[in-house]
This record gives structure tokens, sequence and C-alpha cells, in this order.
């Protein structure tokens, strides 16, 4: 979610994986909530650009409502979702940070608020950060996640 726009409850929507032309009205959404993925249905989607576009989401009328989304993430299609927690499951995949591998991922830690990659370093096991602010990319066919960390994170 990148923003609210104008007062009746539009949103402008960035996307990351896939463009503009994969979004279907007729399929939900999901905006995390705490965790939890909770769906959304689409009305009156506007393209902005190949990897943006505004909308209006069910039960959002208002900038205020509008508001409360601004910042959390957003899964597009449902398949984006794996396993109960609403996280994608990169358990196995090769860590980067800028390009420089970090090491293998051994699972997520669901801290509320903040659930954490498990990944195995050359020296030994760490917590990262799962945000979507950090991830510059995901490769399904490598299984490799490319993410962008804080110095001195590692």
């Amino acid at each position: 979610m990148l923003k609210s726009n104008g007062t009746d409850g539009q949103v402008l929507i960035g996307l990351r994986d896939f463009g503009t032309e994969d979004i279907s009205e007729t399929e939900p959404v999901f905006i995390d909530f705490d965790g939890l993925p909770v769906p959304f249905f689409l009305s009156g989607l506007s393209v902005k650009s190949g990897t943006r576009f505004l909308t209006y989401l069910t039960d959002v009328r208002s900038l205020e409502d509008a508001e409360e989304l601004v910042g959390r993430a957003v899964y597009y299609p449902a398949a984006a979702l794996d396993g109960d927690d609403g996280f994608r499951d990169f358990t196995g995949w090769k860590l980067y940070d800028s390009g420089t591998l970090v090491g293998d991922v051994l699972g997520i830690e669901d801290i509320p608020g903040n659930p954490c990659l498990e990944v195995k370093t050359h020296k030994d096991t760490v917590l990262v950060p799962l945000h979507e602010d950090l991830v510059t990319d995901i490769d399904e066919k490598k299984k490799i996640l490319s993410m962008s960390l804080p110095a001195g994170l590692i």
C-alpha cells in the first residue's frame, strides 16, 4: 500500500513482483493486519503506470479508512500467502544482502508485529526482519531472496 488518494477512500497501490496487467477486480487483495491477511475486493481500478494503480477497496469509504491502510503489506494473488501466518515461506532459500550472500533461510520466527527470517550464516544463526521495504527481489526459480538490510544488522 503506498498512500491514500483523495477524501473518499481511494488508495494508490504499488506492485513489486508483477505488473498491473496481472490484476483482476474479481480476485481480492490481502492486507496484513497484525500478521493476519484480511481480504479486500477492488473496485474502479485505474492504472497509473506498469506497477501502480488507483482503486477503491471494499469497506474503505473515507480518507480516515484509507489512512489506516497506509504502510501495510498487500498481497496478491492469494497464492502469495503460504502458511497460516500469512507470510510466504522462504525456508530453504538463499538470502542475499545487496548482492552478498548472507546465508540459508531456516524458517520464519513469527514475532508479533515483527516477523523475522531465521538465517544460518557462516558464523551463526541470526534473525533478519522480514519487511516489504527491505525486500529488493524475489527469484522463485532460483529460490533467492534479495534484501537491502541496514548496516550492522548482520
